[in-house]
């Protein structure tokens, strides 16, 4: 997979050389290229940004270095006839998700154009669509300073999905959100520490036993902390200790839907 990223700040994508991602760089199974985007400019002050019209606060970042940035990522795309897909890290766009991880996942080009202050003008979304396509992305519903951040955790969520750059592949099987349900709680050794033993299940090398304690944990935690979660299982995936649990936990299944109880 190639992954090109443009920033002003290139140097903020320096974690992208280390742990998983960077020795998947390494071993060449992720192409990242991070990119100045003061690079494409062409005044000694290299300027990114200008006044917004209509007024208003802040600055907007200029159309034209964003294109030329943006045209060189289309290099070799356009004799293989792809289309690369942009992502625009925006609180204004769709919320990335696990499944979004999955689906960019399995794309052989991403760029991801990183904005600060007020965003980038819209024009570039307008033109970019000509070329790629575009996906303004959203971490959550919360604002922060400029697109790098959320360019780490998307590239580290979508990177690891890469066959190859997770060396344990059934690890990705059981993690939070794969099955829409979060992740069990874990243990190590001892199995008692600071007088706190691990569930006895653990210790009992009975695998169904284990299964279903892993499964009925991954229901409690997220009936606590994402009953939203709950609320999105389709019903015909729950089988009948599935239903009791979610019972004793407040929830009543239909075939139609999950729901709280009343």
């Amino acid at each position: 997979m190639r992954i090109d990223v443009f920033s002003i700040f290139p140097e903020y994508l320096a974690a992208l050389d280390l742990s998983l991602i960077g020795k998947a760089r390494q071993d060449g199974l992720l192409d990242v290229r991070v990119r100045d985007l003061r690079d494409f400019t062409d005044d000694r002050h290299r300027t990114v940004d200008d006044t917004p019209y209509g007024g208003g606060a802040g600055m907007v970042m200029k159309p034209e270095p964003w294109a030329q940035a943006l045209g060189t990522a289309l290099d070799g795309a356009a004799e293989e006839g792809a289309r690369p897909t942009l992502i625009v890290p925006s609180p204004a766009g769709e919320v990335f998700t696990q499944q979004t991880a999955y689906e960019l996942a399995a794309e052989d080009h991403l760029v991801f154009a990183c904005g600060r202050y007020e965003g980038i003008d819209e024009r570039v979304l307008e033109w970019a669509g000509e070329h790629f396509d575009v996906r303004p992305m959203s971490l959550g519903d919360y604002v922060l300073n400029g697109g790098e951040v959320a360019v780490l955790a998307m590239v580290e969520a979508i990177g690891r999905l890469v066959p190859g750059v997770v060396g344990n592949p059934e690890s990705l099987v059981e993690e939070s959100h794969s099955d829409g349900l979060l992740e069990y709680p874990v243990y190590t050794k001892p199995s008692q520490w600071r007088e706190r033993p691990i569930p006895e299940v653990l210790l009992s090398g009975n695998h169904a036993k284990i299964a279903r304690f892993r499964r009925d944990e991954q229901l409690r935690r997220t009936s606590e902390r994402r009953p939203d979660l709950i609320a999105r299982l389709d019903p015909s995936t729950l089988d009948k200790a599935d239903k009791a649990t979610l019972a004793g936990l407040g929830w009543t299944v239909s075939a139609e839907a999950v729901l709280p109880q009343s």
